[in-house]
């Protein structure tokens, strides 16, 4: 005797096609605070900069466009780096007091 059982529909799936979608919806909206994507870092970009500016430089010196000095390279990326972080620093700072607080201390 042969059975002609037939499942019911399933909708199980696009249940969890719906949750999946309001989650992935609740994490764009909420952003970086609640372990989303975070936007750069400060230092990590200027630590890029430095690099990128540091490579570009030892090509020049290499091709013998300008002559450099290496004091002065140096100082200079020290200039601009610890101007980079202290005005990214600042910008970070009043971009996280715009931010709705939780009202803990």
């Amino acid at each position: 005797m042969s059975s002609s059982y037939e499942p019911a529909p399933d909708t199980v799936p696009q249940a969890k096609n719906e949750a999946t979608a309001s989650t992935a919806e609740q994490a764009r909206t909420t952003g970086a605070r609640h372990g989303g994507p975070s936007p750069a870092r400060v230092g990590t970009v200027v630590w890029g900069l430095i690099v990128l500016a540091l490579a570009a430089l030892i090509i020049i010196g290499q091709l013998g466009i300008v002559v450099l000095n290496g004091t002065y390279v140096l100082i200079g990326l020290m200039i601009g780096a610890g101007a980079a972080l202290v005005v990214g620093g600042l910008l970070s700072a009043r971009g996280r007091d715009k931010e709705s607080t939780t009202g803990k201390s």
